[in-house]
C-alpha cells in the first residue's frame, strides 16, 4: 500500500517535498515491505531521508521498491530475518556500503500470536521471543555501535498498547511488547549522554494488510462483522491508519523531538483513556 505522502509526490511530482526534516539522514526500517513499516518509509522519504528497507518477505520488498521507484525515489531493499544475528549484521554492513552509517533505526518488524497462558506452547514463546525481542536487540546493537561513532542517532521501537495494559488472549505477544518498552527505556538510559535517543510507539489496532489477512484466514464468511468488532474496540470507533503511526514516527525521529527519550507514545484511539 503506497502511503498518502508518497502518492502526493508521485501525482504532483513535488520534488520540494523531498527536502525536509530528515534531509540526507540514513534510516533503516525493519518490516518495511508493507503496513506500518512501508508507511513510515514513505513519510521519511517525503522528508528527504535516505532509506534502507529490511523485510523477510522478498516479494513485498520488491513491491515497495517499485512504489518508491515510481516516485523517482531510490531506496535500498534487503531481505533480512531479524531473528538471525548474522542476517542482521549482514544487512547493516550492506547499508554501510550503499548508504553509509545508520543514523535512524525504526524497529518495526514483529509478529503476533493469539493465546493465553494455558494454550500458548513453548514453540510459540520461542518464535515470538526470537522475532519481537531478539530481533529488536540485534538491530539496536548494530545501530548503536554505529551511532556511537557518529556521536548520536535515533532509535524508534514499535511496541503496542499491550506493553501497558492487559489484552485478552495475547499472553505471549504482550510479554514481548512489554520487553520492547523496557528495552526502549534501557537503551535511552544507557546512551543519552552519547547523544542517542530511543523511544517507542504503542499502537492499538492498525488497519494493515496483516489485519485483513488475519480476519480472512480466521473468520471466513464473517470478515465484515469481525472487522467492525475489531474497529469498535477503539473508543473512537475505528482502527488507526498506518500513516497516523508514521506521522508520530517522523516527529520522534526528527530534531523536533530532540528533548524526548525513553518514552512510550500510545496511538490508541482512546483505549487507554477509557
Amino acid at each position: 500500500m503506497i502511503s498518502s505522502s508518497l502518492r502526493r509526490i508521485v501525482e504532483k511530482g513535488d520534488k520540494m517535498a523531498l527536502e525536509g526534516r530528515l534531509t540526507d539522514k540514513i534510516a533503516v526500517i525493519t518490516g518495511a515491505g508493507s503496513g506500518i513499516g512501508l508507511a513510515i518509509a514513505g513519510r521519511f522519504a517525503e522528508q528527504g531521508a535516505r532509506i534502507a528497507l529490511l523485510d523477510i518477505d522478498a516479494e513485498s520488498l520488491e513491491a515497495a521498491r517499485q512504489h518508491f521507484s515510481s516516485a523517482g525515489i531510490v531506496v535500498e531493499t534487503m531481505v533480512c530475518d531479524v531473528a538471525q544475528k548474522d542476517s542482521v549484521a549482514e544487512a547493516f554492513r550492506r547499508v554501510d556500503d550503499t548508504l553509509g552509517s545508520t543514523q535512524i533505526l525504526v524497529n518495526n518488524a514483529g509478529i503476533a500470536h493469539v493465546g493465553n497462558v494455558l494454550n500458548t506452547e513453548e514453540e510459540d514463546l520461542d518464535r515470538l521471543y526470537a522475532v519481537n525481542i531478539k530481533g529488536v536487540a540485534f538491530c539496536a546493537r548494530e545501530a548503536v555501535s554505529r551511532m556511537l561513532e557518529r556521536s548520536g542517532g535515533v532509535i524508534l521501537n514499535l511496541a503496542s498498547i499491550a506493553s501497558h495494559i492487559g489484552l485478552e488472549d495475547r499472553f505471549a505477544y504482550s510479554m514481548t511488547k512489554g520487553a520492547v518498552f523496557t528495552m526502549t527505556r534501557s537503551i535511552a538510559t544507557d546512551y543519552m549522554k552519547q547523544g542517542i535517543r530511543c523511544n517507542c510507539v504503542a499502537p492499538a489496532r492498525v488497519h494493515t494488510p496483516f489485519v485483513d489477512g488475519f480476519i480472512r484466514d480466521n473468520y471466513p464468511g464473517k470478515e465484515k462483522e469481525k472487522f467492525e468488532e475489531l474497529s469498535q474496540y477503539q473508543p473512537m470507533g475505528r482502527m488507526a491508519r498506518p500513516e497516523e503511526v508514521a506521522d508520530l514516527a517522523l516527529f520522534l525521529c526528527s530534531d523536533e523531538s530532540a528533548f524526548i527519550t525513553g518514552h512510550s507514545f500510545p496511538v490508541d484511539g482512546g483505549v487507554m483513556v477509557i
